[in-house]
């Protein structure tokens, strides 16, 4: 038998609602969510996110700027505020303490931007087989 991982993420269509606030509470607020199956945490969670948003290609750094006001806040888009924050070498203990998120989903995030900042560094023609099947 194989090991799995699956990940279910709610989908935020908030853009379909007037006057409705971004901030993630206890109100149902989602539209639906996906769910997706990989070898691993971050393979499956790259997955999810981009079945949640044709427009996204996974756990992308580029898309928000880092906010430490928005890694307080929960909102529907504060995956990327946190992957922006990573990128610029926030660390796991300062986003614990900005965000409460469990440090061991932290470290898997982080593993998501550090194979990032490497292939971003390797010309896309000479990616290395062992990076490109850890990546």
């Amino acid at each position: 038998s194989l090991d799995y991982c699956v990940v279910k993420i709610p989908r935020w269509d908030l853009a379909k609602f007037n006057r409705v606030s971004t901030k993630i509470g206890s109100s149902m607020k989602s539209v639906g969510e996906v769910m997706a199956i990989g070898r691993n945490f971050e393979e499956a969670f790259q997955k999810a996110l981009r079945m949640v948003d044709e427009n996204v290609n996974g756990f992308d750094p580029y898309l928000k700027e880092a906010n430490e006001n928005e890694l307080q806040e929960p909102t529907d888009k504060r995956m990327f505020v946190l992957a922006a924050a990573l990128k610029n070498k926030y660390s796991i203990d300062r986003l614990y303490e900005l965000t409460k998120i469990d440090r061991w989903f932290l470290q898997k995030l982080k593993n998501i931007i550090d194979y990032y900042t490497i292939l971003e560094s390797i010309s896309s023609g000479s990616i290395p087989l062992e990076i490109l099947k850890c990546a």
